[in-house]
């Protein structure tokens, strides 16, 4: 018992570690012609089921299936409705373990085998070698495995439930009860986190005459059993969702509504004895011992194709119910630029002009994402920092549209004074997003201040009140600067950071000061000094758009002077150069 509540335990920790090890992976390696590809196979809802059936058939698990899927939504490389698409069609597509099952006696190609290639393969490349896409792909190779790995620590961990004589003497026993039968079947698919070993194992017990050898009543004894498994085959997506992000959940949740509702309308048909009629038109051979594997795996795929064809015209309407129970907040609705129409490429004015109203956009979830940073390390609330890295997600989708929009642009015949803007526009969305960077980086020294049980004097606290009122005035006359052309308004900004300036050479000192006087300590120091040295660096970015501004938003072939950020450092923060 308690090795299998430890392989549990550890199993589960380790499957949702590699989740969301590989949705990161997946952001890394997905640039804007990967999202073009998936979007144009998954754009129409055919073809999504058909990816979905086909990729569950080659990799014998729907759950691998389903749990990429959510990976794919978390990274933004999904929207909800190609998702449950494609979840409708892994449904499909994990029949066939159960038809290998029944005509070969096999459990079909393994996934597990290739576990540890992938972690070694995944790993070399994470750690040895140079190029940013590679890496990416080595982590998401490791994560897939290390996934995996933790999915079959779950299933070993039950295992004995298999051979189980206990488990069987239940069975036989609710399986005169349909209700009792699909609970039965969902549980146990959710301990084994396998629909296919939990059928296959109906399978048996049926074809060894467990239930019996009257074998229409056996057929209308189990098939209840594998309704239940396709519900408790949907919580390995559920887990997969749990550190992922809203949208993710919600792939997760239409997964579970759709098989549920299959199963509300099926089981009445199984009680009225036309499910199992239904099933024996289909099924070319006899009903007898030597079929009923057969008859099961036929009972299995009546249920998934029939359930996928009739919810196929309704996606729309699945959507909708699965954004009833999870709403979208207000935080989501401002995720994606929203006016970069490329019909307007023929009017490059007008185009240009859209970009620039989603750049304004970035800059106030921009500003809101060091205000939350700020407010986050200086008041100790642990809600805020979360906040922030929505917000840095945010920023970087973006930073990806729009840069793909100016791009694109770019593509056309422009005018000069077009020409001249679009450079500056493209320097502009990346200062607002090393803006979002340096706010994660004050999430870090926050994490860093609570993990040590810092505080701040009251100096410091009053301080950091001061740089955080600079910091925002900044970005106010920034974003008004952009939204009119006002030069003012962009000079105004050049005095704000010409006080972070002061502030910065000022606050080190009497921070120094006060830990010479011991009102506090050394720990505390460094950590305020590396807030004032942040909010400083987002005032150089902020000092570039504004000096775009004063130059009239016109290259002038000068490239910006910024730092740069090059990587973590021990301590957990980003280092610069």
């Amino acid at each position: 018992m308690k090795e299998m509540v430890f392989s549990l335990v550890g199993g589960l920790g380790l499957f949702l570690f590699a989740m969301g090890l590989m949705s990161e992976g997946l952001k890394g390696i997905a640039g804007q012609r990967m999202k073009s590809l998936l979007e144009s196979l998954t754009k129409h809802r055919v073809v999504a089921v058909l990816i979905g059936a086909l990729t569950t058939c080659l990799i014998q698990s729907s759950s691998a299936t389903t749990v990429m899927t959510v990976g794919f939504v978390n990274a933004g490389l999904l929207t909800l409705k190609q998702a449950l698409s494609v979840v409708l069609g892994a449904n499909v597509g994990t029949t066939f373990t159960a038809w290998l099952v029944s005509t070969l006696g096999i459990g079909g190609l393994k996934i597990t085998l290739y576990t540890l290639p992938a972690i070694g393969l995944g790993f070399l490349l994470k750690i040895g070698v140079k190029k940013p896409k590679l890496r990416n792909l080595g982590q998401v190779l490791l994560a897939l495995g290390l996934l995996f790995l933790g999915l079959d620590f779950m299933k070993d961990a039950f295992g004995p439930l298999n051979d189980s004589p206990k488990v069987q003497e239940f069975l036989i026993s609710v399986g005169d009860n349909p209700l009792l039968a699909v609970l039965a079947g969902t549980v146990i698919t959710m301990l084994l986190q396998s629909s296919s070993a939990s059928i296959a194992m109906i399978q048996v017990l049926a074809f060894q005459g467990a239930f019996g050898t009257d074998w229409d009543v056996v057929l209308r004894v189990a098939i209840p059993f594998i309704l239940g498994d396709n519900i408790g085959t949907t919580i390995t997506a559920q887990l997969a969702a749990l550190p992922t992000s809203r949208n993710s959940k919600r792939a997760a949740m239409g997964h579970t509504i759709f098989n549920a509702i299959g199963v509300l309308y099926i089981l009445p048909l199984v009680h009225w004895g036309l499910f199992d009629k239904m099933v024996r038109v289909v099924t070319p051979v006899e009903l007898s011992q030597s079929t009923i594997m057969v008859y099961l795996a036929v009972a299995h795929s009546t249920f998934n194709v029939f359930n996928t064809l009739l919810f196929l015209p309704f996606i729309g309407a699945l959507e909708v119910i699965v954004l009833k129970i999870l709403p979208i907040r207000p935080i989501e609705q401002v995720q994606k630029p929203v006016v970069l129409e490329r019909h307007l490429f023929n009017t490059p004015v007008i185009a240009l002009e859209q970009a620039k109203r989603e750049i304004i956009r970035m800059s106030e979830g921009a500003q809101e994402a060091v205000q939350l940073a700020v407010r986050g390390i200086v008041e100790g609330r642990s809600r805020d920092l979360e906040k922030v890295m929505i917000e840095e997600d945010l920023l970087d989708e973006f930073q990806l549209e729009i840069t793909s929009y100016l791009v694109a642009l770019s593509q056309e015949q422009l005018s000069p004074e077009v020409s001249n803007r679009l450079p500056v526009l493209l320097h502009t969305v990346n200062d607002l997003e090393r803006v979002g960077d340096h706010a994660v980086n004050i999430v870090e020294i926050a994490r860093r201040k609570a993990e040590q049980r810092i505080t701040f004097s009251s100096s410091a606290l009053a301080e950091a009140g001061q740089l955080r009122e600079e910091i925002a005035q900044m970005f106010d006359h920034v974003r008004l600067a952009l939204e009119e052309n006002d030069k003012s308004e962009a000079e105004s900004a050049l005095t704000n950071e010409n006080s972070l300036n002061r502030m910065q050479l000022d606050f080190r000192r009497s921070h120094v000061s006060r830990m010479s006087d011991g009102k506090c300590t050394a720990e505390a120091g460094l950590i305020f000094c590396d807030l004032v040295d942040n909010i400083e660096k987002i005032g150089d970015h902020l000092t570039n758009i504004a000096q775009a501004v004063i130059g009239g938003l016109q290259w002038a072939g000068v490239e910006p002077r910024i730092e740069q950020v090059t990587g973590p450092e021990p301590d957990g923060t980003l280092a610069t150069e």
